[in-house]
């Protein structure tokens, strides 16, 4: 029975050994920053800030053609896609009520004509009566008077005509520019009625090589978009392409949804190769701000804090700020950094804090630092004790998150 004692109790120091060993092994390895971290190496290079929106295609010129007149389309001469010159006859109404209408006031108009006649010969007559007193003055009168009447029926008469003819023309629908048919809007049969408002038959694109981007940005976007600034986009049928446009304008009236206010951008698109259609999602971008030749940290390394990090000051003396950094101008990403201690409320933006952890031998150290302007994935250092070839903790490899324990392992 001793010996069996002595054989596990030798089995039970060996296998504490190797635990320990073990556990030693994982715990160096857990303290060691290169294995624990993930870790960045600071560069010099080129940042630019944008904004981004979405936005529709649309061409440059779009005209809506509509009809004056109701009826029953007769006649379609075009379709989708066809392209179509000034005054080329699209489609036809059925003229049969106008044409009945025009003849009416045709035929009016003869009526009123003999009338007119009439009533001029008996003036003539009248006034001769009257030159030999065989009539008194005011027969006289009464004969001019209805002359002139005759008369004006005849003006209202042949405008009536007129009306009616202008109506029956209207039922053929013609092309008032020359471009490319992107909506028809009615077909053979189908009847169209103009009352209170002209329904659009038919959309035509004046030119597809040029085309327009309407996009809205939000008003703390607004101030750094100016007219003729270059713009980037892609669309969803060619992601792998870049497109490029031009703001044409900043249009003044702003649209407030919900206490968010936006303005109208719309940029301008040259298409030569027709590639871009009519109603695509286009995400834009702008470049608002451009640094070259700047150090650059990476944005996981201001939003990273270590979750054992100690409550102390960087070495600079500062208070580390957020470590969260902007999208759209430099300060804001994942929460938004403030500003630096004792900021005034009218600094700019662009002159934000951060800090950052620097390996520095076997440990890492916080280090605050000013940032600029940001492209999203990097950000541009105005200030701070940061140089090339720095590295940077960016994260924590997975399985090494907790640190190490301090609690020596229980033996058996």
């Amino acid at each position: 029975m001793k010996r069996i004692g002595r054989i596990l109790l030798g089995v039970t120091v060996v296998a504490s050994l190797i635990g320990g060993g073990i556990w030693y092994a994982k715990q160096r390895a857990a303290s060691d920053p290169e294995q624990r971290y993930k870790l960045a190496t600071l560069e010099k290079g080129e940042v630019t800030q944008t904004v981004s929106a979405n936005g529709t295609l649309t061409p440059l010129v779009l005209v809506n053609v509509g009809t004056q007149v109701s009826g029953t389309v007769k006649k379609l001469y075009v379709d989708f896609n066809d392209k179509v010159v000034a005054g080329q006859k699209m489609l036809e109404l059925d003229q049969s009520l106008l044409l009945a209408q025009a003849k009416q006031s045709e035929a009016n108009v003869v009526n009123v004509v003999a009338s007119v006649e009439l009533a001029r010969a008996n003036a003539v007559r009248m006034k001769a009566l009257f030159e030999k007193e065989y009539v008194s003055r005011q027969e006289y009168d009464q004969a001019m008077q209805v002359m002139k009447s005759a008369e004006a029926q005849l003006a209202q008469a042949r405008a009536a005509e007129e009306k009616d003819r202008v109506n029956l023309g209207y039922t053929v629908i013609t092309s008032p520019v020359s471009g490319v048919v992107v909506a028809r809007l009615v077909d053979l049969g189908q009847t169209v009625a103009a009352s209170f408002q002209t329904p659009v038959l038919i959309q035509i694109a004046q030119d597809l090589s040029k085309m327009a981007i309407d996009t809205s940005f939000a008003e703390a976007d607004i101030g750094s978009i100016t007219q003729g600034q270059n713009v980037r986009f892609t669309v969803d049928a060619f992601p792998n392409r870049g497109f490029q446009g031009e703001v044409q304008q900043i249009r003044l009236n702003p649209t407030n949804q919900q206490n968010v206010v936006t303005y109208n951008v719309r940029v301008r698109v040259d298409n030569p190769d027709l590639l871009l259609l009519p109603g695509m999602t286009a995400y834009v971008n702008i470049g608002v701000q451009k640094r070259s030749d700047v150090l650059l940290v990476p944005n996981a390394a201001l939003r990273f804090k270590p979750a054992d990090a100690p409550d102390k000051k960087p070495e600079n003396g500062q208070k580390p700020a957020s470590t969260a950094t902007g999208s759209g101008t430099g300060a804001g990403m994942g929460g938004g950094a403030p500003a630096a201690t004792g900021e005034k409320k009218g600094k700019k933006r662009d002159s934000q804090s951060g800090t950052v952890y620097v390996l520095d031998g076997d440990q890492i150290r916080p280090v605050s630092v000013q940032i600029g302007i940001t492209d999203n994935r990097n950000t541009e250092v105005v200030s701070g004790d940061l140089k090339p070839g720095d590295r940077v903790v960016i994260g924590e490899n997975t399985g090494n998150s907790k640190p190490p324990s301090s609690v020596g392992m229980r033996m058996f």
